[in-house]
C-alpha cells in the first residue's frame, strides 16, 4: 500500500551544490526542486552568501520559504516583512579596529555586511559580484557609513600572512566572533557572530516550520556546511565536496554539481521521477 512520504525540510547550499561551476541553476535542478515543493516538502536556501547576491536564485526557483544568509546570521522571507525574521550581529568596533590595523596584519580588502548593509573599504573585482567593483561615497567602509553592527565581515588577505591573521583575530576577538577560512584558491576570511553557523539557521527553520530534525535533508560541499551536514537528520555531501566534509556525511551524491548531483540524488531519495 502506498503511503505518502512525511514532509521534509530540504536545506540547500548554493555554490558548489545547487549551482554548477558557472554559478547557474540547471533546468533539471530547477525541475526537481519544483517537484519537491509540489509534493509538499519545503526547500530552503542556506548559504554563506549575502542576500543581495542570492535572492535572484531564490526567485529563479520560485521559492516562498524562509532563506538563511551569512552562514546562519540572518533568517528572513525575501521581499516580505516577517515577524520571525532575525539578524545576529557583532560589534562594529571590530571593523574599525581591523581597518586601523589593516596594513600591519596584511589585509588587502575589508567588507562589512548585513541584510541591508554592504560596505567595503575599496573597490575590487577579484570575485565578480562578491566585492563591489565600484563604490559610491556612501558605500565605503568607514566610521561615517558603518553606523550599525554587521552580521558578517569578509576580508582578502596576503596569502603568506593568512595563518598569522587568523591567529591574531582569534586572540583579539575570539570571544566575540567565529573566524572562517574560505576553501579554494583565494585567501579570504569570514567573520561571523560567535557561535553562529549554518546549523543555527537550520535549527531556526526546523522550529519555525515545525519539521523535526530527523526530517531534514541538507546538501553541501564546503567547510562552512559542516555544522549543517552534522545537524541534519540526513546530511548529503556533493561528490565534489571536500574530503573532510565527506567524513560527516550520511551519504555522498554519485554525481557532482556540474552533472546535476543534487537533483539526481533528491529525485531518487524522494521518489520524484515520473
Amino acid at each position: 500500500m502506498f503511503t505518502k512520504m512525511k514532509r521534509k525540510l530540504i536545506a540547500i547550499d548554493l555554490d558548489g551544490t545547487t549551482l554548477n561551476s558557472q554559478s547557474q541553476i540547471s533546468s533539471k535542478t530547477k525541475a526537481v526542486l519544483n517537484k519537491a515543493v509540489k509534493a509538499g516538502h519545503v526547500v530552503s536556501i542556506v548559504t554563506g552568501r549575502p542576500n543581495r547576491i542570492s535572492e535572484h536564485f531564490y526567485d529563479e526557483l520560485g521559492l516562498k520559504s524562509p532563506m538563511i544568509n551569512f552562514n546562519g546570521a540572518v533568517g528572513h522571507l525575501p521581499h516580505r516583512a516577517w515577524d520571525k525574521e532575525y539578524q545576529l550581529t557583532f560589534n562594529k568596533d571590530i571593523a574599525f579596529e581591523l581597518l586601523a590595523a589593516k596594513k600591519k596584519l596584511g589585509i588587502k580588502l575589508l567588507a562589512a555586511e548585513g541584510k541591508n548593509l554592504s560596505l567595503a573599504d575599496q573597490p575590487n573585482d577579484i570575485i565578480p559580484d562578491f566585492f563591489p567593483a565600484k563604490l559610491k561615497p556612501e558605500e565605503f567602509l568607514n566610521k561615517s557609513n558603518l553606523t550599525t553592527d554587521p552580521s558578517a565581515m569578509t576580508m582578502l588577505v596576503d596569502r603568506q600572512k593568512l595563518p598569522n591573521v587568523v591567529a591574531e583575530l582569534e586572540r583579539s576577538f575570539g570571544d566575540k566572533i567565529n573566524v572562517g577560512v574560505w576553501g579554494g584558491p583565494t585567501p579570504i576570511l569570514e567573520l561571523a557572530p560567535k557561535g553562529v553557523n549554518k546549523a543555527y539557521g537550520l535549527k531556526f527553520l526546523s522550529q519555525t516550520l515545525a519539521i523535526d530534525r530527523k526530517d531534514i535533508i541538507a546538501f553541501g560541499d564546503e567547510h562552512n556546511d559542516a555544522e549543517m551536514i552534522d545537524y541534519a537528520g540526513w546530511g548529503v555531501v556533493m561528490q565534489n565536496g571536500t574530503d573532510q566534509l565527506k567524513k560527516l556525511a550520511n551519504d555522498i551524491t554519485p554525481l557532482d554539481n556540474d552533472h546535476d548531483g543534487l537533483a539526481s540524488y533528491l529525485e531518487d531519495y524522494l521518489d520524484l521521477a515520473e
